[in-house]
């Protein structure tokens, strides 16, 4: 099942996901990508949750928002492409080109920055509770080659929460650049769950 978050505040976005966890019947394994991080390490203290699976997202610890764990390594050029219009932050199509999805081809870049929810400016700001990952098993995507959230931050996230981790020669779009890999760490998640 695939979550819409409205990207309009963590409460909001963790609501919507539990609302599609409670849909579910048995355990669920909960994949983020991105702000996604920020939405399961919240939605994935439900006792449904088996397991996490971030793809180059935020992996807070309690108290940190987007804004404060990115401090943990070097800026990336995502900023330069954001435009506010009416309290909502767009990437641009030249972002999506170049520091979101520069290994897509220009078709899907397009679909991307045509089908882009856009984020409440103060979304960033948001701080996380107590997160999923202290208590259970997680696995991590890297993409090496992201222009969105720095690859070391991501590595620093992934190392403080103990995941499995993979690297992957990607933009922050991995799971379209090389959806055979994504899908393989997210297999191994949900084989892991029905082994425990």
């Amino acid at each position: 099942m695939s979550v819409q978050n409205p990207v309009t505040s963590l409460a909001n976005d963790v609501a919507v996901t539990q609302r599609a966890i409670d849909q579910v019947k048995g355990k669920v394994i909960l994949v983020g990508h991105s702000w996604g991080g920020m939405v399961i390490s919240q939605a994935g203290n439900d006792p449904k949750v088996a397991g996490l699976v971030y793809l180059a997202a935020y992996g807070p610890k309690a108290g940190e928002s987007v804004i404060s764990v990115s401090g943990n390594a070097g800026k990336t050029q995502l900023g330069n492409y954001l435009s506010n219009t009416g309290g909502y932050l767009y990437i641009s199509q030249e972002g999506v080109n170049t520091v979101f999805a520069e290994d897509l081809d220009k078709k899907q870049q397009a679909v991307i920055f045509a089908t882009q929810t856009p984020a409440f400016n103060t979304v960033f700001d948001d701080k996380s509770g107590e997160p999923a990952w202290k208590t259970k098993p997680s696995w991590y995507v890297v993409a090496k080659d992201d222009k969105t959230i720095h690859p070391d931050l991501e590595r620093f996230m992934a190392k403080r929460m103990k995941s499995k981790i993979v690297e992957l020669p990607a933009s922050h779009a991995v799971m379209l650049s090389h959806p055979a890999e994504v899908l393989k760490v997210i297999e191994e998640a949900a084989n892991f769950k029905q082994a425990n």
